[in-house]
């Protein structure tokens, strides 16, 4: 038998329900081409086969690779990868299997210590954003992580992660899961959230520096933003700004949308090069 092991933090998810809320979530059909991050001992992995085209899944552990290699290795829909996703070169093993090109959705409960990671890899950056971009990403994420992810703005979760993502693609919390659906429970309640890649309608003019500016604006959330900011721009030029784009000169980072955020910056940006 084989045991969850810590160094891979894996807790294997056992809830029926949980599970039907991520297929339903998923919404696969027999056209779709999947790819499961850490599918452990194949739980999701087998609900999912029947229902598309193709599976790819990636799994970091030996010991259960053997387990689902022998399970469902001749499952002629399923292909199984060995490796570290982080660091796997996914178009480059996928060459010599032209029935499993062209994913187009991520169905996974992924290991929550990566999670950041993960999701920058299947969306890219603000400045990178993923060229391929997938129709829908399914994941089961830690609780806390949810809520910063498809958080508002106003709100005491929304922060530097909400933009980035938002900025790439709409999420939508599907429901919570908690500790006791897992073996074994972790610490903390978890959450299936969906992620669906759109197209940028204010793209940044300059992306690194929206990164810039969501490290300042955000490294203290307590203070005002044209405090935070103060450092890129003289006071009164940026509470000019504020006042133009009808945003409150006392606001705070989390108090302001994703598309303010991108409108500010490109127009600091060309306030900064005037």
């Amino acid at each position: 038998m084989i045991r969850p092991r810590k160094v891979f933090a894996q807790h294997w998810l056992k809830s029926e329900k949980a599970l039907n809320a991520i297929i339903q979530a998923a919404e696969c059909t027999e056209s779709d081409r999947v790819l499961e991050i850490g599918p452990g001992t194949g739980i999701l992995t087998r609900r999912l086969l029947p229902l598309v085209q193709s599976l790819i899944a990636v799994e970091i552990d030996r010991d259960l690779c053997q387990l689902l290699s022998k399970q469902l290795g001749k499952t002629e829909n399923f292909l199984l990868l060995q490796g570290d996703f982080l660091t796997l070169d996914l178009p480059s093993y996928l060459a010599a299997f032209p029935n499993f090109h062209k994913l187009n959705k991520v169905v996974a409960n992924i290991p929550y210590n990566i999670t950041g990671p993960i999701i920058e890899k299947l969306l890219g950056t603000i400045a990178n954003p993923n060229p391929e971009p997938f129709d829908s990403i399914v994941l089961l994420v830690q609780k806390e992580v949810a809520e910063r992810l498809y958080a508002k703005p106003g709100s005491k979760t929304f922060g530097a992660l909400s933009v980035r993502v938002q900025y790439l693609a709409e999420c939508e919390l599907i429901c919570t899961v908690p500790a006791a659906a897992f073996h074994p429970p972790p610490k903390v309640d978890s959450a299936v959230v969906r992620l669906r890649p759109q197209k940028i309608e204010i793209p940044a003019l300059n992306p690194r520096q929206l990164e810039n500016f969501l490290k300042l604006g955000f490294g203290a959330k307590r203070k005002m933003l044209r405090n935070n900011l103060q450092s890129v721009i003289e006071r009164d030029r940026l509470n000019h700004l504020l006042e133009q784009l009808k945003i409150n000169p006392q606001a705070r980072a989390e108090d302001i949308s994703v598309q303010q955020w991108v409108i500010l910056a490109n127009e600091l940006g060309v306030k900064s090069e005037e």
